[in-house]
């Protein structure tokens, strides 16, 4: 009898799985331009196979908190150019650090750059600081290191968010940012305009990347794609020669 049940159950376990991938694929394969993020942990990569792949995009870890540079950001940054992915830089954002500091990091890892994607920062309770106070100054720093992305890029930047942080930080709060979000289970709604980007697993393979990796979907046809990636070179091509002294304003 326990045999029986036994069976039972892991029959019954098996077909839980096969429709959380029906649910998941499904909804994965409608989409035109697939992508990666990534960061030291996936290693060294080859940037020519990633490429080759059919990987359009892939946003690139490069800063945390107030002076944590992520070890492989520059070699993965060159790497994507060079093998002609399209790139965007994200920062992980801590809990516990002020946001004029965070920004002040990411904006000398990162300035403005013609022809990649728009600033990532990322929102989320995993792997963060324990010692923050309260719920409203976290958003408050946040708020703060936003502005001052926007400020500098010209560009709204991207939230990366998991459904913890989207209920607990930002819902209600940050409307006016596009979202990247975090769902490994079930596809973000598609009536729903404030998400662009949507990562759908943590345990990819992709050629060139020995390690799991994770993969993104965008949600818009790839010549939406190149109009996002054409007016982030506009801007920031014009913020970063206003920069370097030219007397050219955004």
């Amino acid at each position: 009898m326990r045999r029986w049940v036994l069976l039972g159950v892991l029959l019954l376990l098996a077909a839980l799985a096969a429709v959380l991938e029906y649910t998941r694929r499904p909804g994965v394969d409608a989409f035109a331009v697939s992508g990666i993020d990534v960061s030291h942990h996936q290693g060294a990569i080859d940037w020519t196979k990633v490429g080759a792949h059919g990987v359009k995009f892939a946003f690139i870890k490069a800063t945390e908190g107030r002076d944590h540079l992520d070890t492989r950001f520059h070699e993965n940054w060159e790497g994507a150019a060079q093998a002609g992915v399209t790139r965007g830089a994200y920062h992980f954002f801590t809990f516990c650090s002020p946001g004029n500091a965070q920004a002040d990091h990411f904006l000398a890892v990162v300035p403005p750059t013609p022809g990649v994607l728009p600033p990532v920062v990322d929102v989320e309770f995993a792997g963060n600081c324990k010692a923050w106070s309260t719920i409203d100054d976290i958003r408050a720093e946040l708020q703060v290191m936003l502005d001052r992305l926007e400020e500098a890029w010209g560009l709204r930047p991207l939230l990366y968010l998991t459904n913890e942080s989207e209920r607990r930080i930002i819902e209600g709060h940050f409307d006016r940012y596009p979202i990247w979000i975090r769902n490994v289970y079930w596809r973000p709604a598609p009536d729903d305009p404030t998400w662009l980007f949507w990562q759908f697993t943590d345990e990819g393979t992709v050629d060139g990347i020995a390690t799991p990796v994770d993969q993104n979907v965008y949600r818009g046809r790839p010549d939406e794609l190149s109009a996002l990636i054409a007016e982030s070179a506009m801007v920031a091509a014009t913020r970063a020669r206003a920069v370097q002294g030219l007397g050219v304003k955004g």
